[in-house]
């Protein structure tokens, strides 16, 4: 097990997960409070590094893209205090980050975990019911139905039809955009019905986002309706599988002989290289071996 507490949070990894929980500083940003804590299952991992720095440094993960609905809603948007998946660390506590890279590091490559995108998501997304107020209305979601309401500051064409309510059958899609510059930002649950044109400020499937601290808070709110809808990296294909032909029957242990037998090679390629111990190798090679 590795640990790590800082100010800005403790992260901690116990083989199978990175488990994330945001601090009590006062820079800890809205959305990571609101968050909580997070497990990070290591097959949704796609990588983690240390940068270190004059007076601080950061730990970073990396996720598998598609694994966590935050970050598809978010596509790179959201600004580094909002980032969950960032640690600020201290000076003098750099090397107890490097050897939580390391522990990381050598966990994936144990377990032959890929890099490349998912096809499902592989964290929950926000806890339920979930309410978020920023801009110009409040968007609550608990799973089933979605309620939009309007505050003082939204434009009356919009808040004369009063608050929205959607099933979840009826949201196609969820689109967040941050202010940036001049122009404001804003979270729109498309419906099929809607028109795409109307601008944000008028549209009442919409939140205006006006660029204030809170603003981060309505990608949770998204997240939480993506992680329910269907994932966007699924096959479109809905129809039965067809039966594995005897190239692709798998061995006794339920997996394919031959990827088996490249996984013993690779093992025993990061071996030579100095990557792996004697000692992990021989666990590595060892639980692979019960799979054949």
């Amino acid at each position: 097990m590795a640990e790590i507490i800082q100010k800005d949070g403790t992260w901690l990894f116990d083989g199978d997960a990175v488990r994330i929980v945001p601090g009590n500083d006062k820079t800890v940003s809205p959305l990571r409070a609101a968050l909580g804590e997070i497990a990070v299952p290591l097959e949704a991992l796609a990588g983690i590094s240390f940068e270190a720095g004059r007076k601080a440094g950061r730990l970073r993960l990396r996720l598998r893209d598609g694994a966590d609905p935050l970050l598809q809603i978010a596509a790179g948007r959201l600004g580094e205090s909002s980032d969950p998946y960032r640690l600020t660390v201290e000076k003098d506590r750099s090397g107890v980050a490097e050897y939580l890279v390391d522990e990381v590091r050598n966990a994936l490559l144990l377990e032959g975990v890929e890099s490349g995108p998912v096809d499902r998501y592989l964290l929950p997304g926000p806890a339920l019911p979930i309410t978020a107020s920023a801009g110009d209305g409040t968007v609550t979601f608990d799973g089933e139905r979605l309620r939009l309401e309007w505050n003082w500051k939204t434009e009356e064409s919009k808040s004369s039809g009063g608050p929205r309510t959607l099933a979840l059958a009826d949201v196609e899609s969820v689109e967040w955009q941050p202010s940036a510059g001049l122009d404001n930002g804003y979270i729109r649950f498309r419906v099929a019905r809607a028109p795409a044109s109307v601008r944000p400020k008028y549209d009442p499937y919409a939140v205006e986002l006006w660029g204030f601290k809170k603003d981060p808070l309505m990608a949770l709110a998204g997240a939480a309706v993506v992680a329910r809808l269907p994932h966007p990296y699924a096959s479109a294909d809905t129809g039965t599988e067809a039966e594995p032909g005897p190239a692709d029957s798998p061995g006794p242990g339920g997996e394919d002989h031959d990827a088996l037998l490249r996984r013993l090679r690779e093992l025993g390629e990061l071996h030579q290289a100095g990557i792996l111990t004697a000692e992990e190798f021989a666990t590595a090679k060892q639980a692979v071996l019960k799979r054949l």
